[in-house]
């Protein structure tokens, strides 16, 4: 009764047994055609425009899995063996797509789930985090054909065939490079490193001490299927040092870090700063999104149903709420209820509201028909 003085055209609540029926038979994807035109219609009224960096929309990607069982449960499940005994697993894994802003939160925008025959193959049907990585950059590609987009990825992405696809698609990135990742391009930055010593930056970022390094223009060698291919790419170093408080030794000790990345642009003075903190290292905000949806609340690990289809479904529709959750808590209205209360105690707030019997529909009516709000959500 509640939802319907505030949303007039709701009916009826579905069953859980309608709603699973109902993601049994339908194309469960048209849930996340519903986020992604929520998503372009948001950016079409430039809500989004104070939290970019040079009018570049920031997209991290990052897979984890969902949920395991010891049998397999539908054939599109993949498979592992663990333990001493290798024993088979069978397990869920997601690839999350998330815009991530300059004022740390970020909204989810895709899920690719990874399927044991998506590969397509008879000799190799498990699906991975790589493959699926082209099928997500295909539906990004296709839902924003024009848009300005900076690909913010872990170390599992300094590939070859990753960063033509980014160049193919015209796509900008800033990709964790390991240190045992690309040898041949370490090498090559080991060496010049003793030739081009005028490619460093010193500053004070915080409390930490930040040394950059990078060179530019390296040709980076690979093959893609039987032919070789070769890219050009920057990469840049930073060392932090920095003074932490230890409880155990009961004094101020000091720290230090070591972060590298692949870029598709070349690294210099003015951008580094801009490159490195405030876009590359942004993309922890999608892995702090996916331990929220995990740990407070989501639901993310629960299978909710054995039949694939609704399985996906449930998760799409668990990351519809979790975008609409996070621009309700990021916008200007809620600004000091967020402070006050937290993200959690601001839900449990609206949650006990609507299912209170204290709503004056009239007022809602009016407030409704008057059309004085405005999503602006606070910088």
């Amino acid at each position: 009764e509640n939802l319907q003085k505030l949303i007039p055209e709701l009916e009826t609540i579905p069953h859980g047994d309608t709603l699973y029926r109902l993601l049994c038979g339908i194309d469960v994807e048209g849930i996340q055609t519903a986020m992604v035109d929520l998503v372009k219609e948001l950016m079409r009224k430039k809500k989004f425009q104070n939290f970019l960096l040079r009018k570049c929309y920031h997209v991290a990607i990052d897979g984890t899995q969902k949920f395991t069982r010891d049998y397999r449960w539908e054939e599109e499940c993949l498979e592992r063996t663990v333990g001493k005994e290798k024993e088979k697993q069978y397990y869920v894994y997601m690839l999350e797509v998330n815009l991530v802003f300059a004022n740390k939160f970020s909204l989810p925008l895709l899920s690719e789930c990874l399927e044991y025959s998506a590969v397509g193959t008879v000799e190799n049907k498990q699906d991975c985090e790589q493959i699926a990585f082209k099928r997500v950059a295909a539906k990004l590609k296709k839902y924003f054909p024009r848009l300005r987009i900076k690909l913010l990825l872990d170390g599992l992405y300094p590939t070859g065939p990753v960063m033509s696809l980014c160049r193919k698609y015209n796509w900008d990135f800033m990709i964790v490079l390991q240190d045992k990742s690309l040898p041949s391009v370490w090498e090559e930055v080991e060496g010049l490193k003793k030739l081009e010593t005028g490619n460093t930056h010193s500053q004070i970022w915080g409390n930490r001490q930040q040394e950059f390094i990078w060179i530019n223009n390296i040709r980076y060698d690979f093959r893609q299927g039987t032919r070789m291919k070769y890219i050009t790419i920057h990469v840049v170093e930073c060392y932090e040092t920095w003074e932490e408080y230890d409880k155990g030794k009961k004094q101020m000790v000091k720290k230090t870090s070591k972060h590298a990345w692949v870029s598709r642009n070349p690294i210099n003075v003015k951008n580094v700063h801009e490159r490195c903190n405030l876009a590359a290292r942004n993309r922890w905000s999608i892995e702090n999104d996916i331990l929220v949806e995990k740990r407070h609340g989501y639901e993310y690990e629960h299978c909710f149903a054995k039949n694939w289809v609704a399985m996906k479904g449930y998760h799409y529709l668990m990351r519809l709420g979790h975008l609409i959750n996070t621009i309700f808590l990021n916008s200007l209205y809620v600004e000091e209820m967020v402070k006050r209360f937290g993200e959690g105690g601001t839900l449990d707030f609206l949650f006990t509201t609507l299912s209170g019997p204290w709503l004056d529909k009239g007022r809602l009516t009016n407030l409704r028909n008057s059309n004085c709000f405005q999503l602006r959500l606070a910088g």
